[in-house]
Parts: structure tokens; C-alpha cells; sequence
């Protein structure tokens, strides 16, 4: 009987261990964000990398995803009479929801794979042990480098898409709906503030680290041998898409709160 206690006993014992373990792989990285040296080649390169591997993808989705909540919000508004509001209602969700959510997915899905994939390779090869044995720090050596880079590239990539998601909408209600231009950015003048802005970036800011940081975890954490890596990049993106989607509901439902909406 307790044998078959222990083994139900297991999984919950698993998983919060591995909770843990990702809990304090996030604050070593945030210890050695400060610390010298801090590896200004590596970073570069990892921005370089994850921008070249986003940018294009990024915009391409942002275009399609617009044109979708213009038109649909656009139909909406015209069933209730409220068609000069729709360029601040798709305004917004764009900014506040889809443009970090979308650069946080493309930095997790494309550039977050590949760094999982080489933290695993590294792992695998045994070279993460040879720098602990010679007294480097992997994390300030490895990891710091690619989370940073992943938050810079998520917080410039998020204004791409505000930019691309916003002036996509505008197109396709202005021109498919036939919208006029004046009514779509009066109604977004009067019902956007400056905190809609910022609660985006910083979004993108927290989307970035989580997505870095979940795919060093997986990365240093392989099975083992070459088909435990390709597992461990699946479950990195499976997992950094549901630590996002939680995190969206938790932020905005903050945001919500402690930011009045703006009155006509």
C-alpha cells in the first residue's frame, strides 16, 4: 500500500520539482545579469540570430492578424451601430494583446527552439560539465547572453507588429469596409493612452525572459542523447506557450485594474 502510494505520489513530486528547478534557473539568471564580464559578443550575436530568425515571420503573421480583428471588429460595430469606434477597439487589441503575445510566440517557437537545441547539443557533449570543471559560469557565460537577447529582440519586435498590425487594420477597414480615415484615428486618439503602450512593452519584456529562460532550462535538462534534445525543444515551446497565455491573463487582468479607462 504505500509503495502504491509513493507512485501516485510521483508525478505531483515531479512536476513541482521541476517547477522549482525552473524558478531558480530564472533568479541565478537575474543574479548574473550584473555581473562582469558580461559577454557583449555573445549577446550581440544572439540578438543578431534571433532577429534574423523573426523579423520577416513576424511581420508576415502581424499583416494577416490585423486585417482578421479590423474585419471582425469592424462587422461587429456595424451590427451595433458603433462603426466609428472600430479603429480604437482593434487599435488596442493589437497593441495590448496581439503584438506581444505574437512577438513572444515567433521568439519562443523559432529563436527559443534553436537556443534549447544548442544548450542541449552542449549538454549532451558534456561541454557544460568541462566549464564548471574549469570554473566558468555557464549561466553568465551562456544563458545571460540569449535571455537578454531575447528580451531586447521581443521589446523591437513588439513595436514592429504594433506598427504592421495597426496600419493593416487601417487598410482593411478603410478600404474593405469602407471605414473612413478620419473616424478610425479619431477614435483611437480619443480612447488610447500612453499606458496601453507601455503595458505592451513590458509584456514583451517579460514574454522575452520567460521564453529564454524555459529554453535554457529544457536545453540543460536533456533526456539524453540526440532524441532527448529534439524532446526537450518540443517541450520548451509547448511549455513557454502556456507560461505566456497564463501570464497574459494575469497581466492584464492587473492592468485592468490599477489603469482607469480613458473617458470621451
Amino acid at each position: 500500500m504505500n509503495a502504491r502510494a509513493s507512485s501516485v505520489a510521483i508525478p505531483g513530486a515531479a512536476a513541482l520539482a521541476q517547477v522549482g528547478r525552473l524558478s531558480t534557473l530564472a533568479w541565478e539568471v537575474l543574479l548574473a545579469i550584473p555581473r562582469r564580464p558580461f559577454q557583449w559578443r555573445e549577446w550581440i550575436q544572439q540578438c543578431w540570430f534571433f532577429a534574423s530568425v523573426t523579423i520577416l515571420p513576424t511581420a508576415l503573421v502581424a499583416i494577416p492578424f490585423g486585417a482578421v480583428i479590423a474585419l471582425q471588429l469592424g462587422s461587429l460595430t456595424q451590427q451595433i451601430g458603433a462603426q466609428s469606434f472600430t479603429g480604437a477597439a482593434s487599435a488596442l487589441a493589437i497593441v495590448q494583446q496581439a503584438s506581444p503575445l505574437i512577438t513572444a510566440l515567433l521568439v519562443a517557437g523559432a529563436g527559443g527552439s534553436a537556443v534549447c537545441a544548442d544548450i542541449g547539443a552542449r549538454k549532451i557533449r558534456e561541454e557544460i560539465d568541462a566549464m564548471e570543471v574549469l570554473g566558468v559560469n555557464p549561466i553568465q557565460r551562456l544563458i545571460v547572453p540569449r535571455v537578454l537577447a531575447a528580451i531586447v529582440v521581443s521589446v523591437l519586435l513588439n513595436g514592429l507588429v504594433s506598427v504592421v498590425g495597426v496600419l493593416g487594420g487601417y487598410f482593411f477597414n478603410v478600404v474593405l469596409q469602407g471605414g473612413t480615415p478620419g473616424a478610425y484615428l479619431a477614435s483611437f486618439n480619443a480612447l488610447a493612452q500612453l499606458p496601453d503602450l507601455w503595458i505592451s512593452e513590458i509584456k514583451a519584456v517579460i514574454y522575452g525572459f520567460v521564453a529564454g529562460v524555459v529554453a535554457a532550462f529544457r536545453g540543460l535538462n536533456p533526456a539524453g542523447g540526440p532524441k532527448g534534445v529534439g524532446d526537450a525543444v518540443n517541450q520548451a515551446v509547448v511549455i513557454t506557450f502556456l507560461l505566456l497565455f497564463l501570464i497574459n491573463v494575469v497581466l492584464t487582468a492587473i492592468y485592468l485594474k490599477i489603469v482607469p479607462p480613458k473617458a470621451l
